[in-house]
């Protein structure tokens, strides 16, 4: 008998797949998933069906699958069969699911891994406390207490040098853990899944290829897949991942595919998990995250290197004038003993005698070097970070790491943010033009114009309005763009959602396009048959198609010269009132034939203006920067007249502001290194921008000389947070991967908490700058009264270790009152620190 060819062998299995999982029952059908070899790049899949003794073999390129959505391959998604095909090849069925078992379960995730990136392993207590330890400073001392005293000396000063490092080690390892606390709550959601025909919700961690996850408004996408099939449209905002604001549009068959991340805004569906943990972008990121460059010195601790090599070099030099007066006066017999005899006999020379009496000259120089090492200065820097950073959690500040605490104090710009920092993130319409005019409400149109509104409003849109009776208040779901105008449809127009929808019927949807900045919808009416095309998007790209306007009496008109003109100026008010202007527009269509929506000669129905507002402090954080010498710099994605009129309202830019420049991102991006530093200080607004322009902007501040702050919430803020000398990323809208970039995170993303870190930096700064003056008291008078004795008398009044314990104390009680001051507003009437101004000021 002839064998069938390879390509029928291929279907004929195929098909026996997808029968066997549609007619499964538990117990009836058996998959298993061999482990994959490390030496080979395919899994293969073997299913068996129960009561047959024949069995099929699928082998399925391991590495397609990794590739499949991250690298978005249709060619592999149509050769694989589509949605259905690879869950077939994954042993899987877009209705049951999974198997799911435990030993279903085990076998994948041997297979294709789990859910997780790669976390460095966490740093112990111990880890801690050796680093700590192991500072030189701290070996010098126990060293010389070793050297020159008994046991009960050296454990003394021992117990002194261990509080020192466990103060550091406790508050270093208590924040890591706080954080990973917080990060592990925020990130360990519920997702629903269907294993063995029955849904159920797990952890986004547990989730494996192969899983069939329902996803609904609102939802995170746990991992990579493809989009087997929903309700209404699916559509998705990927402005995390990939910086555009605009919701995608997602089907079966011309762009299945879901990436981790990403967030439904709109629809219903299933997704079939094709790959998790690493191999999906999202993993990737995260785990390059683990990969840290070398720490930058921060500005604080460049300046304590340079104040210690200063003081290390004055020490060097007293003691070696020391050493060669000591050694002078003993062997001109100037030294002399409690009997009044000299120390060093002329006439009996020995060896021994110049060599115990060097001894003894060096120990005592030794000692001089000893007084001026500043011991507690370790454990008030120490305290004051850890009770800054125990405070500013209180404040809505979340230090990760220690360091950025100080480095704040130094900040001399910050590159922030627009939606959700400087404003709430909660659009509502402030304006509504009908042709020229402004009505006053919906009873000054005419009814027609209404109810034209309405259905662009109503049905051209990616959210929905659900009234649960009749005295409750509808519930608005969708973006906030989406919301505000169903919010203003429904209050202002008096629109009935629910009726809307059951009087028209939907008969074409084209999705919001980047390009083209509009979506369309071609809708029925029931009752009349009639046939209208429905655009709303970018005021400017709108009206551009439009040949008519209508009036409030609902009248249409032509769309000539000076009536354009004059819509023109409109926008362009709207958009200097930091309003974002959405067009409406329609259009008559003859029959539902059309396969795409009429955009030509449109008719313009009116303007409504969309406004962010400011959050209410955040004018006064700003002047209080500006006031502290601190650059506030405005990054954002809004048209270059919008970010202007929220950059005046929120005070970065001002009439008095003659310098100052505002920019668009590409204008930036065009420019050679050598312009953009020319005018890197002078940038207040970057519009339009991508986040590379973000990321050259910090790059090139740094590269001025100034101490960069950057706030940031995205998944695409993460370069330049990992370049910024300290990262703030936001709470509430921040992505995973911009907190785990972070130094600081904002707990309430409010831009005045900026302000609040910033303030705590500089009081971090000014108690350490209390304390070094302090100990430099306490050790200049040391090393002066013990210099002076030794030239003229040849001893010293204080011993190494009493020294030692007279500093430790000191140091401890001082550190301990000083490094516990709360900030006060005198500190941002000065300006900032910044990189070069010594630590040691002229009045200290």
């Amino acid at each position: 008998m002839e064998r069938p060819a390879p390509a029928r062998q291929w279907r004929k299995a195929l098909n026996v797949i997808r029968t066997c999982y549609r007619l499964a029952r538990p117990g009836v059908l058996t998959a298993t998933v061999l482990p994959r070899r490390r030496s080979a790049s395919y899994v293969a899949i073997k299913i068996q069906h129960a009561g047959d003794s024949a069995s099929f073999s699928v082998a399925a390129d391991d590495e397609s699958f990794k590739g499949l959505v991250k690298e978005k391959r249709h060619n592999s998604f149509g050769r694989l069969g589509g949605g259905a095909g690879i869950a077939a090849a994954l042993a899987s069925d877009a209705e049951r699911g999974i198997r799911g078992d435990s030993d279903d379960l085990r076998r994948r995730r041997e297979s294709f891994g789990g859910n997780t990136y790669p976390k460095p392993k966490p740093k112990s207590f111990f880890s801690y406390l050796w680093d700590a330890l192991k500072d030189d400073l701290f070996i010098v001392l126990v060293g010389f207490a070793i050297k020159e005293h008994g046991w009960y000396d050296s454990v003394g000063i021992f117990l002194v040098v261990f509080l020192v490092a466990t103060v550091s080690a406790v508050s270093n390892h208590g924040q890591v853990k706080r954080f990973d606390e917080l990060a592990s709550k925020s990130n360990n959601t519920a997702v629903t899944v269907v294993r063995a025909g029955r849904r159920q919700e797990v952890s986004r961690f547990d989730i494996l290829v192969g899983d069939v996850v329902i996803l609904k408004i609102g939802d995170s996408v746990p991992a990579d897949g493809v989009f087997l099939e929903g309700h209404g449209r699916l559509q998705v905002d990927e402005s995390s991942m990939t910086g555009e604001p605009h919701p995608i549009e997602i089907d079966p068959e011309n762009n299945p595919f879901l990436t981790a991340g990403v967030k439904i805004i709109d629809g219903y569906g299933r997704m079939l998990v094709t790959a998790v943990g690493t191999d999906t972008l999202w993993g990737e990121m995260m785990g390059n995250l683990t990969k840290e460059d070398a720490d930058e010195p921060t500005p604080l601790r460049e300046r304590l290197d340079g104040l210690t090599s200063s003081m290390g070099k004055i020490r060097v030099a007293v003691a070696v004038l020391a050493f060669a007066v000591l050694t002078a006066r003993h062997f001109t017999g100037s030294t002399k003993d409690d009997q009044g005899k000299p120390l060093f006999n002329k006439g009996h020379v020995t060896f021994d005698a110049v060599f115990s009496s060097l001894v003894s000259i060096l120990q005592q120089a030794v000692t001089i070097i000893v007084v001026a090492i500043p011991e507690g200065l370790p454990l008030a820097v120490t305290l004051t970070l850890a009770f800054a950073m125990k405070r500013m959690v209180k404040e809505n500040a979340l230090v990760r790491h220690l360091s950025a605490c100080e480095t704040m104090g130094s900040v001399t710009a910050i590159c922030t943010d627009k939606t959700g920092t400087l404003t709430l993130n909660q659009m509502e319409v402030t304006e509504f033009w009908v042709g020229t005019d402004q009505p006053r409400g919906a009873m000054a149109i005419a009814g027609s114009v209404v109810t034209l509104l309405c259905q662009g409003a109503g049905l051209n849109t990616t959210g929905s309005v659900f009234k649960p009776d009749n005295v409750s208040a509808p519930e608005i779901t969708g973006s906030p763009t989406e919301k505000a105008l169903l919010s203003w449809a429904v209050a202002d127009l008096g629109m009935d959602a629910d009726a809307l929808q059951r009087s028209c019927k939907v008969l074409h949807v084209e999705a919001f396009n980047s390009d083209k900045k509009r979506s369309g919808v071609m809708i029925k009416d029931n009752a009349t048959g009639a046939v209208v095309a429905h655009w709303k998007g970018a005021a400017e790209m709108v009206l551009a198609n439009c040949s008519m306007y209508v009036d409030t009496d609902g009248a249409e008109r032509q769309l000539e010269g000076e009536q354009r003109r004059n819509l023109e100026k409109v926008i362009d008010d709207m958009a200097v009132g930091s309003l974002r202007c959405i067009a409406f527009a329609y259009k008559q269509v003859n029959g539902t034939h059309q396969s795409k929506i009429d955009d030509d000669g449109l008719t313009l129905l009116g303007f409504v203006g969309l406004k962010d507002p400011c959050r209410p402090e955040v004018k006064a954080a700003i002047e209080a920067c500006t006031k502290a010498g601190v650059a506030v710099k405005m990054v954002a994605g809004d048209n270059i007249l919008t970010a202007r009129a929220i950059a005046m309202e929120c005070g970065i830019i001002s009439s008095n502001d003659h310098s100052g420049i505002v920019i668009e991102g590409h204008e930036f991006r065009a420019m050679s290194t050598e312009q953009q530093l020319e005018i890197a200080d002078k940038i207040r607004v970057m519009a339009r921008s991508l986040p590379l322009d973000k990321l050259a902007l910090v790059q090139r501040l740094k590269q001025k000389g100034h101490v960069v702050a950057v706030t940031g919430d995205g998944t695409n803020d993460a370069p330049a947070l990992k370049k910024a000398n300290v990262a703030l990323s936001m709470g509430v809208q921040g992505s995973e991967v911009a907190k785990e970039s972070s130094d600081i995170i904002i707990l309430n993303d409010s831009f005045d908490t900026v302000v609040t870190a910033t303030r705590w930096g500089r009081c971090v700064y000014n108690n350490i700058q209390k304390f070094i003056q302090f100990q430099l008291t306490v050790n200049v008078s040391a090393l002066v009264i013990n210099f002076v004795s030794a030239i003229t008398t040849g001893k010293m009044p204080l011993t190494t270790v009493q020294l030692l314990w007279v500093n430790l104390i000191m140091d401890t009680m001082g550190a301990l009152a000083l490094a516990t001051d709360t900030p006060t507003k005198a500190l941002m009437d000065r300006p900032p620190i910044g990189r070069t101004a010594p630590l040691v000021s002229n009045p200290m």
